[in-house]
């Protein structure tokens, strides 16, 4: 029964033995791989051995071993993998919709900001994330797999996914402010936490002309030596915080372990976090979107509600905690005709409309 290993829409479980007995290993990456795979084949009419499934991972130390038998579960069922290595989730969803790889669905190995011991699972089909029935419908195929995981892996194909996604975000800050090196004259500090997204630093922004020498703890180490990855985190905010103080930057970025979050601040190492993501995220729209809705958890301020409504002129709606929630719910005012572009998180999901309603925390530093 593998299905304490659901956390709403994620998996996620101890994947190193030590203080806790260990519940996401060889055989659990095999058989959820394999039932994901049979799960994404009913959804798409398409036999298995017709499918592609992008295959991508974090920082953490249990990433190599959880891949190599996630891959060995799709190959048992016939259906090819695509290697991305070193990723972030949002990117691997993008494997789905960019036309070089063309990929069925995606399978991205992540725990998010949880201690180095855990890992899990965060799927994706092309219409997006999987929702929390997905993801139980998932946990009670894989239990009734026989484990098999002699079976030996075909190669699996190697992808530059990550190039494809940073030159993708790099064209959207050329086409908004201009010219080559749009950024140049900036000093921008970014903190990957140790987790996936050093990419950022390295190979967006500085590209594009930013100066990003004060930068902290963009290599990849899932031990997490400095502090936890996650924005939400005082410890974390405050190691970024001083470091825009200390490098006198224009602007600080921090992302969590797998990039789907993220916070910023200011030149005076205030932090832009929480509800104040909230309305930066939403004042960036707010010209090309009046008087759209955007939709956040129940947690969020009424300071934040007067902000946006009467400032910026939109509509806001509190509804249930939860990024796919709050993802789900704005798409449903879509369909009823409701526009919204944008659907938030406190924690910093942030999914705009434009850009398939991913929560990217890369995409909102964009």
């Amino acid at each position: 029964d593998y299905s304490g290993l659901q956390n709403g829409s994620d998996i996620r479980g101890v994947a190193i033995e030590g203080e806790n007995p260990r519940t996401l290993g060889p055989e659990e990456a095999f058989c959820l791989s394999a039932a994901f795979g049979k799960w994404l084949s009913d959804r798409c009419g398409k036999a298995p051995s017709e499918l592609k499934i992008a295959v991508g991972h974090d920082s953490r130390l249990s990433a190599g071993s959880l891949k190599e038998h996630v891959c060995r579960g799709l190959a048992f069922l016939g259906a090819k993998a695509l290697d991305c290595g070193l990723a972030s989730t949002p990117a691997m969803f993008m494997a789905t919709q960019f036309a070089a790889y063309d990929c069925d669905g995606a399978i991205m190995i992540t725990a998010s900001h949880l201690p180095q011991d855990r890992n899990g699972f965060k799927y994706f089909s092309r219409e997006g994330g999987l929702d929390k029935e997905d993801i139980s419908a998932i946990l009670k195929a894989a239990g009734q797999l026989e484990p098999g995981t002699e079976i030996a892996p075909a190669a699996a194909e190697k992808a530059e996914l990550m190039s494809t996604y940073c030159a993708f975000l790099r064209e959207k800050i050329e086409k908004e402010v201009g010219g080559k090196q749009p950024l140049a004259g900036l000093k921008i500090v970014v903190d990957a936490g140790n987790g996936a997204g050093g990419f950022y630093a390295l190979n967006v922004l500085a590209p594009l002309g930013a100066d990003v020498s004060g930068s902290q703890f963009l290599e990849p180490d899932g031990s997490f030596p400095n502090h936890q990855p996650n924005p939400e985190n005082k410890e974390a905010m405050a190691s970024i915080c001083q470091a825009v103080l200390d490098n006198h930057a224009d602007l600080g970025l921090i992302f969590d372990t797998d990039v789907d979050r993220s916070s910023a601040v200011d030149k005076n190492g205030r932090e832009i976090n929480r509800n104040a993501i909230v309305a930066m995220a939403a004042a960036l729209i707010a010209p090309e979107h009046p008087g759209t809705t955007v939709v956040t958890d129940s947690i969020t301020s009424d300071e934040l509600t007067e902000y946006l409504e009467k400032c910026l002129g939109l509509k806001h709606l509190r509804f249930r905690r939860g990024y796919r929630n709050v993802i789900n719910k704005a798409i449903e005012l879509n369909r009823q005709g409701i526009d919204s572009q944008l659907a938030i998180e406190t924690s910093g999901h942030a999914a705009y409309k434009e850009n398939y309603f991913l929560d990217d925390g890369a995409y909102l530093a964009t």
